[in-house]
């Protein structure tokens, strides 16, 4: 999702007319969950999802007669329908908001992309009412980690009192509709909240084959990649395009000065033992999510013992790194590695992740 709003504000920056539409509410089995979003352009689907096949072609019309009307407004739909065998067979309802200006809430997407920039989480707050003539008002507001999550000016006091219990929920599933008494004076017709979080960090110490193909995979699976190599020609964006950041100097080094913490992955994927010793030096023991360093058993074997005998890691310590690094899947090529090696990074991810919403 933090890749949507990168291109959502693009978009809007570039001046693009856009519809914005966004599955608030499910019932049932539904293709996607609230939450989901997709971006509509003039010439059709931008980016995201709201379920695809025909609930997302319906959405697709909506959305260019949106962009003409320019008012917003909610859909329902019901994907119990299978008429003339072409319709949905979901069996569900969704709810979708379709927001005709996404434009028009541009500082709160920039105050969202400062936040996430500065690697601090936040709330985006969307409330949705009825406007007197047609159509529906939208109005979304940021709530900042850096502020200490002080909530926006300007909000009804209904949702003021219930705004703090309501971010734990969103914090735990995601998403989250703020639930009000509706028979409350001074209560809009409904909000939500969205939890969004910095994109984990993925360190990858080597620029080589291995590690110019996991940025490109890291990329894809929605890391924010960042590459070390003390050679500026692998250090370099020609070379891999996919990094968001390149850092040129001696790998032990641009490891130790990197800012990581507990959402942060490293890979260890360089061109020699010294050059895996010393990055395994910099982070070896630190809180982080994911240590893993590309070698052979005999590599890894005589690493390990130089680091017990030498006092740069304990047996405790050694055990949390992923050593032959990867999921076993009998990796020949660079390409199968690199995948091996993703498929691990987002095993751990995920059970990171269902572990922290327990």
């Amino acid at each position: 999702m933090i890749n949507f709003y990168h291109t959502l504000l693009e978009q809007i920056r570039s001046g693009s007319s856009l519809v914005l539409a966004t599955v608030v509410r499910a019932k049932g089995s539904i293709p996607q969950k609230p939450g989901s979003s997709a971006l509509f352009g003039e010439k059709g689907l931008i980016a995201g999802t709201v379920g695809g096949g025909i609930l997302e072609g319906e959405v697709h019309h909506i959305a260019a007669n949106v962009m003409i009307s320019e008012i917003s407004d909610q859909f329902y739909f019901n994907l119990d329908n299978d008429e003339n065998g072409e319709g949905a067979i979901c069996g569900g309802d969704s709810e979708v908001l379709v927001d005709a200006d996404p434009s028009k809430h541009l500082t709160i997407f920039e105050a969202m992309e400062k936040s996430l920039s500065d690697h601090l989480q936040g709330y985006l707050l969307t409330t949705v009412s009825h406007k007197h003539d047609r159509g529906r008002s939208i109005r979304r507001y940021w709530i900042g980690q850096e502020q200490d999550y002080e909530l926006p000016a300007g909000l009804e006091a209904p949702l003021k009192a219930v705004l703090p219990g309501q971010m734990k929920q969103a914090a735990r599933y995601g998403f989250t509709e703020v639930v009000v008494d509706p028979a409350t004076p001074g209560w809009c017709e409904m909000a939500f909240l969205e939890h969004i979080k910095p994109l984990p960090q993925l360190i990858i110490a080597g620029g080589g084959h291995v590690g110019k193909a996991l940025a490109h995979l890291g990329s894809l699976l929605e890391f924010e990649v960042t590459v070390a190599d003390d050679r500026p020609e692998y250090a370099s964006a020609d070379h891999i395009p996919d990094a968001d950041h390149l850092v040129v100097r001696e790998i032990g080094s641009a490891i130790r000065e990197i800012k990581k913490d507990r959402d942060t992955y490293i890979v260890i994927v360089t061109r020699g033992h010294h050059q895996d010793s010393e990055a395994l030096k910099a982070c070896i023991g630190s809180d982080v999510a994911y240590i893993g360093m590309m070698g052979s058993a005999h590599k890894v074997r005589i690493i390990k013992k130089k680091f017990l005998e030498n006092g740069w890691a304990s047996e405790e310590a050694w055990s949390s790194i992923h050593t032959p690094i990867g999921v076993p899947i009998g990796s020949e090529t660079i390409q199968e590695i690199a995948i091996s090696i993703a498929a691990q990074l987002v095993g751990v991810r995920n059970k990171n992740r269902d572990e922290n919403v327990e």
